[in-house]
């Protein structure tokens, strides 16, 4: 089948559409035009989020469905008004140089969306204007449950997380994964690339002594079932986590949405916490960019 084409002006760019028709979530007839109108009509709240941070697109090109890969370098394909980042990390063939996107404006974020890149994943730290790659501004808790346990487990370690972090002077805001789990982010103000990994590590293992029955704070995966691993390791500066209000590749177009402390107290229910394209949109409109204040309040990170 022929490749369908539209141009169309975003801002003071024209971009090349192909496919809108193409049904990328099978299980709801969520759509490429779907899902770039999602993204079009979030830009709003989600762009100072993806600012002048090296993304990582997960790409999924012929749907959920289908084989999905991670995207780092897009040197052979962005156009040249893209922002990109070139920097050096270490990946399976040793050290690699890739020229990352960075999503900063809305032509950039439909040309990423047209690309099915549905998920748009970021680190803890963003990068100068000449590329240099700063220290960490954010301090990220991933939890992650094993079966049995849910998010509703989830929920009440992040009350607790938030009571430690609280006393250290730090101030979480919450988000769900989008999938099965959550996190919690703090602004931070640090020189070093390693002491969020440090403290969030000294942080998840106190919290797994305290309650070893629902905690693990070890990445052994034979140690979950049942419990919520803390991954403190998220702040690695080498790796990423999901971006707030980026959809995921999972079979309906849910998104890693920020919700409020008390959404987290009163969970009971796995779909308490799982909200779609058009649930956020509506959220947004109602609420707010609910993760607008992660960066109001940076604190230096205390010694533990």
């Amino acid at each position: 089948m022929a490749e369908r084409k539209i141009v169309v002006r975003v801002e003071d760019r024209r971009l090349t559409l192909t496919n809108l028709e193409k049904v990328l979530y099978p299980k709801t007839g969520f759509t490429k035009r779907d899902v770039i109108d999602y993204y079009h009509r979030i830009a709003p709240v989600l762009l100072p989020h993806l600012a002048d941070r090296a993304a990582t697109f997960v790409r999924f090109p012929d749907g959920v469905a289908g084989q999905s890969f991670f995207e780092k370098d897009v040197s052979r394909h962005a156009p040249d008004w893209v922002r990109t980042a070139r920097l050096t990390g270490s990946g399976r063939r040793g050290e690699e140089v890739n020229d990352y996107p960075v999503i900063g404006d809305l032509p950039t974020l439909i040309w990423a969306a047209n690309l099915a890149a549905l998920e748009l994943h970021v680190p803890q730290w963003t990068v100068g204007p000449r590329g240099a790659r700063r220290p960490p501004d954010l301090l990220v808790f991933d939890l992650d449950p094993g079966a049995p346990a849910t998010v509703v487990q989830c929920c009440r370690v992040a009350e607790r997380l938030r009571e430690v972090l609280a006393d250290d002077g730090l101030v979480p805001v919450p988000k769900t994964s989008g999938g099965k789990g959550m996190q919690l982010y703090c602004a931070v103000r640090t020189r070093k690339q390693e002491s969020t990994s440090d403290y969030a590590k000294r942080v998840a293992e106190l919290l797994a002594g305290e309650q070893p029955d629902l905690i693990v704070a070890k990445m052994q995966k034979a140690l979950r079932p049942g419990k919520v691993f803390i991954d403190w390791s998220q702040n690695n500066p080498a790796k990423t986590t999901v971006a707030p209000y980026s959809l995921r590749g999972r079979e309906r177009p849910t998104v890693s949405t920020p919700i409020t402390w008390d959404e987290v107290e009163s969970c009971r229910r796995v779909d308490d916490l799982v909200f779609t394209a058009p649930d956020v949109l509506d959220r947004v409109d109602e609420l707010g960019d609910l993760f607008e204040e992660v960066h109001e309040r940076p604190a230096a990170l205390p010694r533990r």
